[in-house]
């Protein structure tokens, strides 16, 4: 560093010309782009009679007191060195941020990984790399869990596995007691992890990742998975028993093939169903499809793949392993009993049908009653270990108060029991990812997975905002995200304020925010921290500048000079390579006088004009940052949401923002959450129209009749009402997990539906029974062990997701599992009470019909 002393330079006739270009020549070459050494030049070489050898030129200059040493050509002729003029010496830069780790200074290194990239092997690259030089590094300490994504990760991970684990155990349950026989419930079984594997395959074959979604695709799979296993083999084990029974001479292989050809045309069509159902869940754009996608990818491949399981490895294992079993004397005293329940208590429905009828009507009333007092939001939060605190002071605050601030901030949070360590970074460089002046900080700490993750938040809400003064705000990473993919903004809710000018526009922004206080729920309201700050304005006088023979733009690179340097060539020293730069002394450049009194260079006579003799200089508000979107100007008001659902929160926002009165030519929008969850469910709504459609015609093709179409199509709604029922008695809210939830449940619903209707269809067809009373008791007695058994396979499956709560791993699944859980029950009930009853009604017999 060249730092040189205007008042030196003034005693020695020289200029900062001189001193660039006499500092930018003593090196092998000069980054000052008009110099003569600009470029690297070739040596040359010389030939003699038998080789030829290079010239090779050895700088002497490789520290900074050789470059001291460099004459400076004098304008009266006399050699002038440089140490004369300036002090040369190593330095470095002021610092633009800071770093706070633990409470005291510290270094702070951050990795970005790609987004395609695997945070479980960037991770672990990381603390192989980190290990790596750890023996280098003696005397320093390193902490790399301070965050640490890959943590939050893998607990998730391990918690949607060991539910995952749980699900199929339960479900192998349920498979013994209602088949008792090992061999149908071993073939049942195999089908759960070969749909699972075959469903992995393809997702490894495409690149896909296992991460948390694609686990809780398979999780709430299991039960779907199962189904079409549960009816092949139910039906091929009651098939058997019966040919047994009846002295049959066919052989069982004949018997297994006509089993499952009887109920492939019903599997193929019910897949299809939950297929289509899936379809606006695909085509979710933005935030909201990155997350839900993966999961319907993995929940669609391994339905799909138990279809084809259950079409061909099930009755092959079902040959191989049932066709010497006595299975027509193993028969489940379960199934029995609640067949004979079941039977008496639908004879008695289907006479006098309208208790039941009514029983729907009051489901659905309280369903559509309870929905519109459902709250609304996009996203759970996530509990992740890892805390994000936002500190932002009024602009211009210095960067030794920041980092005391953040120093006594950081001992405070440590001081929470389970908070492991505190790291901060202060200000961010103009070339980072965020730049940021000194007056931004974020903090981050990491808590104990051992401790109670509700009381240390609170614990760390209630010391955060014990600093009044300034912004602050507690978040997890992924919810920070989040919100500035959304906005830009790091809030729940931003109220985007547009408009012209720039004093009119905060003045209408600080109307907003004044509006906003007081709603239940909002909290951290707060308006962006644009205020005016003080700056030294510089603007040059076209005449006294000509007089003198300055441009404007020679006066503007000789002030940056003093005030800010240039660099002007580098030194290459062990490998390594140093820029020099030129600046001045920083005495002459504390204070607004000291600019004013800058000493500039002038071609005419090597005359020397200070600064305030060609320009005016003053000091002047300026606004500190100006925002715009869309061409026009905007500022922001922001806040998060505690203790209350985002819609509610969302809805008082925009009543208040009704008594607004803006000038002409502003406007404001509400953006954030909300608005991402509003436009997530308008674009899923659109598609569920045509999903619905779909829907309607593979039952008609299925069914082959407009009247059980409409039927079956009808009592569709009434299966999502206990998902509602289900949220409305669980936290009350309703998420994008819930919305998936019910096109899920839609599609579970749609697929008993058809096996019902399918078999009666087949009873009344191919074995003779007369359409009325008798056959739909009977169709319906044999179809109660596969609906209870795939209505408690599936519930099973995800009642750990339900148990387990709000845990890591679980938060988008919970909400979810809950709607499938309660649609799981009234549309059970819907199947097995209403369908046949209906279906008596309005069914039609076949022959009739022919």
């Amino acid at each position: 560093m060249v730092l040189v002393d205007p008042e030196l330079l003034r005693v020695y006739d020289l200029t900062l010309n001189d001193v660039e270009k006499g500092v930018g020549e003593a090196l092998e070459f000069s980054a000052l782009p008009y110099s003569k050494h600009a470029k690297l030049q070739t040596e040359g070489f010389i030939d003699t009679p038998n080789q030829r050898l290079a010239l090779r030129y050895v700088l002497p200059v490789f520290d900074p007191p050789d470059l001291a040493k460099i004459p400076l050509e004098g304008h009266d002729g006399k050699a002038v060195l440089l140490s004369q003029v300036a002090e040369v010496k190593w330095d470095t830069w002021p610092m633009i941020g800071d770093a706070v780790v633990n409470g005291g200074p510290g270094l702070m290194m951050i990795v970005e990984k790609l987004p395609w990239a695997n945070t479980l092997d960037v991770t672990r690259g990381v603390d192989d790399a980190l290990a790596a030089l750890k023996p280098g590094l003696p005397g320093i300490e390193i902490d790399a869990q301070i965050f640490r994504p890959a943590t939050f990760i893998e607990l998730a991970l391990k918690n949607l596995a060991t539910a995952l684990l749980i699900g199929c155990l339960l479900v192998i349950v349920v498979l013994g007691a209602f088949l008792f026989e090992w061999r149908a419930a071993l073939i049942s079984v195999v089908a759960i992890p070969l749909s699972l594997v075959a469903g992995a395959l393809v997702l490894y074959v495409r690149g896909t990742t296992i991460n948390t979604m694609v686990l809780a695709g398979f999780v709430i799979a299991v039960g779907v998975v199962v189904d079409d296993a549960i009816i092949d083999i139910e039906n091929i084990v009651r098939r058997l028993r019966q040919h047994r029974r009846d002295g049959s001479t066919k052989s069982t292989a004949a018997i297994i093939l006509e089993a499952s050809l009887e109920v492939r045309s019903a599997i193929v069509y019910a897949t299809l169903i939950v297929a289509v159902t899936l379809v606006p869940v695909f085509l979710m754009e933005g935030l909201s499809g990155a997350f839900f996608q993966p999961l319907a990818l993995s929940y669609a491949l391994a339905v799909l793949a138990s279809m084809v399981i259950a079409l061909t490895v099930t009755p092959a294992l079902a040959l191989m392993l049932l066709g010497r079993a006595a299975i027509e004397r193993r028969e489940s005293p379960l199934v029995r009993w609640l067949q004979r329940r079941y039977e008496m208590l639908l004879a008695r429905i289907i006479r006098t049908p309208r208790p039941a009828y009514a029983t729907v009507a009051v489901i659905v009333l309280a369903g559509a009653v309870v929905y519109p007092l459902l709250g609304q939001s996009l996203l759970p939060s996530f509990k992740e270990r890892d805390f994000l605190m936002h500190w932002v002071t009024t602009p211009g605050t210095s960067h030794p108060e920041m980092v005391r601030i953040t120093q006594k901030a950081c001992k405070e949070l440590m001081t929470i029991p389970g908070v492991r360590n505190c790291g901060s970074h202060v200000g961010r460089a103009i070339t980072g990812d965020e730049p940021y002046g000194v007056n931004f900080t974020e903090n981050w700490i990491s808590v104990d997975p051992k401790v109670d993750y509700d009381q240390t938040l609170a614990k760390i809400q209630e010391l955060v905002d014990g600093y009044p003064g300034l912004y602050r705000d507690v978040q997890t990473y992924l919810k920070e995200r989040i919100k500035e993919v959304l906005t830009g903004s790091k809030q729940a809710i931003v109220v985007r304020t547009y408009g012209p000018d720039l004093e009119v526009l905060r003045q209408t922004a600080a109307q907003v925010e004044q509006a906003l206080t007081g709603i239940p729920g909002l909290v951290d309201l707060k308006m962006e921290v644009h205020r005016p700050v003080p700056q030294v304005e510089v603007k040059v006088n076209l005449d006294s500048a000509h007089r003198f023979g300055l441009k404007p733009g020679d006066i503007r690179r000789a002030a940056a000079t003093v005030v800010s340097g240039i660099e002007v060539t580098d030194i290459h020293r062990d490998g390594k390579v140093y820029d020099v730069w030129v600046w001045s002394k920083p005495k002459a450049r504390e204070s607004v006088t000291n600019i004013k009194e800058l000493l500039l260079d002038t071609p005419k006579d090597y005359i020397h004009v200070r600064l305030d003799e060609v320009a005016d200089v003053s000091v002047k508000p300026t606004p500190d940052s100006i925002e715009h979107e869309g061409l026009s100007r905007r500022h922001d008001v922001g806040a998060n949401v505690r203790g209350r659902d985002l819609g509610s929160v969302v809805a008082d926002v925009q009543r208040r923002l009704k008594d607004v009165k803006f000038p002409l030519g502003y406007r404001a929008e509400v953006l954030g959450e909300y608005a991402e969850r509003q436009a997530a469910q308008q674009r899923m709504l659109t598609f569920s129209i045509a999903a619905v459609i779909g829907v309607f015609f593979l039952l008609l093709t299925s069914f082959r009749s407009w009247r059980l179409a409409t039927l079956s199509f009808l009592t569709l709604p009434s299966a999502l009402v206990g998902g509602a029922l289900a949220v409305y008695l669980a936290d009350g809210i309703i998420s994008l997990g819930s919305l998936v939830g019910f096109f899920t449940i839609l599609g579970i619903a749609a697929r008993n539906g058809i096996m019902m209707i399918n078999h009666f269809q087949h009873l009344e067809r191919y074995e003779g029974e007369t359409f009325g009373p008798g056959l739909v008791v009977r169709g319906a007695r044999e179809r109660l062990s596969p609906i209870l058994m795939t209505t408690l396979a599936c519930g099973l499956a995800i009642v750990p997701l339900v148990i387990a709560g709000n845990i890591p791993g679980n938060e988008i699944e919970h909400p979810l599992a809950i709607v499938v859980l309660g649609g799981l029950v009234t549309s059970t009930l819907l199947n097995l009470f209403v369908v046949p009853s209906l279906y008596l009604r309005f069914g039609r017999s076949q022959q009739q019909s022919a």
